[in-house]
């Protein structure tokens, strides 16, 4: 939500969130998705972007999309997106940003031994100074909440600047 936003404000003619399920089923906020709809951001629902096509310059030119339609509730609760045979569709576009989910870098936990992580996989953090088990690593944003706003990510980085500058101010008494 945050990069569609972003994109409209920015001077975008036209944002669309294309989602392969319908909008009750779209794990945002409701209130997110409001404050989109009244900032102008189109939605296409039950479409499934499955190709992306480039112009003689090979810039992305179109998005080539399946429709779909709702079946039964996968394993998240949600109604499971099934496609409908033959229903494709193209739309223009001059600028494809991809934002699907957020899970976290399993190479991160393998290459730093001792750096704990939740059973959800996010780094376990001080939630005051945003210090990890390695005392040189401090972390915030998805990383350590899951999928979240921008807005939380940006508290999270204040106060691992701030707890940043204390730490190596206390090392450099040393």
């Amino acid at each position: 939500m945050d990069a569609v936003r972003t994109s409209k404000r920015l001077g975008a003619e036209r944002s669309i969130i294309i989602y392969r399920r319908s909008l009750d089923e779209m794990p945002a906020r409701l209130e997110e998705i409001k404050h989109a709809q009244e900032e102008g951001i189109e939605f296409m629902n039950l479409a499934n972007p499955v190709e992306y096509l480039a112009d003689a310059g090979g810039r992305v030119a179109k998005v080539r999309l399946q429709r779909m339609e709702l079946g039964e509730p996968d394993a998240s609760g949600r109604r499971r997106p099934v496609a409908i045979e033959g229903d494709i569709v193209e739309i223009e576009v001059d600028l494809v940003i991809v934002a699907i989910g957020v899970s976290p870098n399993p190479l991160i936990p393998a290459c730093l031994a001792g750096l704990k992580m939740s059973r959800y996989g996010t780094i376990e953090v001080n939630e005051e100074t945003m210090q990890s088990s390695i005392p040189e690593i401090f972390a915030g944003g998805d990383i350590v909440r899951g999928g979240a706003t921008v807005i939380l990510a940006m508290g999270d980085g204040r106060r691992a600047a701030a707890s940043m500058h204390r730490y190596l101010q206390e090392k450099h008494k040393k």
